[in-house]
């Protein structure tokens, strides 16, 4: 059985196949979406070591810009994201990270970090 994505082949390619391009700080960002539903539940920055870290335990681990330091999502609230896929965009400065989220995804306690919408001009009560 062959892997899709958006109803799409992918490409099978091997961590040192991976030519990403960090930015300036040695970061890359990764969205983290549900796995089955699509859900986007957050987006977070890696470095080398984070995605080191992800391929080889299994669970998504994120370097904190505001902490400076690693973090393994959920190792502190028990919601371990369990990685099911890693993907990278066609530049190589994006990866989505599709995952077995078991409960919150964010911080505040909600599902996914997206629990506001922007209302937009002549879209009346803003809703899309």
């Amino acid at each position: 059985m062959s892997k899709t994505y958006a109803g799409e082949p992918v490409g099978i390619v091997s961590v040192g196949e991976l030519e990403l391009k960090l930015d300036a700080a040695g970061l890359i960002a990764c969205v983290v979406q549900q796995e089955g539903t699509g859900e986007v539940l957050m987006v977070a920055w890696m470095n080398e070591e984070s995605l080191r870290l992800t391929l080889e335990t299994g669970t998504t681990w994120f370097w904190s810009r505001s902490r400076q330091e690693l973090w393994n999502k959920g190792a502190t609230s028990g919601n371990m994201q369990r990685v099911k896929r890693l993907l990278v965009d066609c530049d190589a400065d994006t990866l989505v990270a599709v995952v077995d989220s078991p409960g919150p995804a964010c911080h505040t306690g909600h599902r996914s970090c997206f629990y506001r919408e922007v209302a937009l001009p002549g879209a009346g009560d803003g809703c899309v």
